[in-house]
């Protein structure tokens, strides 16, 4: 089954990639939202979506709003495409809770087991976190753009100690990815490339 994508309306696609330019961004920008709809159309050639919408909507909102420190990023992410859905795309049969449950999981990256999540979930998230497994100069310059992100926002030094101390932390899980289909295509490249970056 193909991943196709459902059109927006043109005001909504306006606004959403308007919320992705605000505040400048190294790397959670609309570029980033595209890499994980590639993931996301990948998946449907795999193991499928049982809701491709709804995974649709959670992987363009994601990230809508992104103000690097902060912790609720993720909880205004899920009320904008609430609030976008119901304004723009009201009849559309969408299962607006499950965009929100899908957008609030990525709070948590690092902290979930699959055994904590529906499969689908899973995939979802994996989808986002991708990156990790991707070619050694793709994954630098991620991880560049995270570090270009936090800088004036967090001191050097203590973005430089909790971002090392997520990567390792990540390094240390027997899986990095939870779902089965992300595990055997990227978790040799993701423990590669995280190995470089710790040192």
């Amino acid at each position: 089954m193909r991943f196709e994508p459902m059109p927006l309306p043109a005001a909504m696609q306006a606004d959403l990639e308007a919320a992705y330019a605000m505040p400048a961004r190294a790397y959670h920008n609309f570029s980033h939202v595209q890499a994980v709809l590639q993931h996301c159309r990948t998946v449907a050639d795999g193991p499928g979506w049982e809701h491709p919408r709804e995974v649709q909507l959670a992987a363009l909102y994601h990230d809508a709003i992104y103000d690097a420190g902060r912790s609720d990023n993720e909880a205004r992410s899920a009320v904008l495409a609430r609030e976008a859905i119901q304004r723009w795309l009201p009849d559309a049969g969408i299962d607006v809770a499950r965009v929100v449950q899908l957008i609030e999981l990525t709070a948590r990256h690092g902290a979930l087991g699959a055994a904590d999540i529906d499969a689908e979930a899973a995939l979802f998230l994996d989808c986002d976190m991708a990156i990790l497994g991707a070619p050694a100069a793709v994954f630098d310059a991620y991880d560049k753009g995270i570090a270009e992100e936090y800088a004036g926002h967090v001191p050097g030094f203590l973005f430089r100690l909790n971002r090392r101390r997520f990567l390792k932390q990540l390094l240390l899980k027997p899986r990095i990815f939870l779902s089965a289909f992300f595990h055997a295509r990227l978790d040799a490249a993701a423990r590669a490339n995280l190995r470089r970056r710790i040192g």
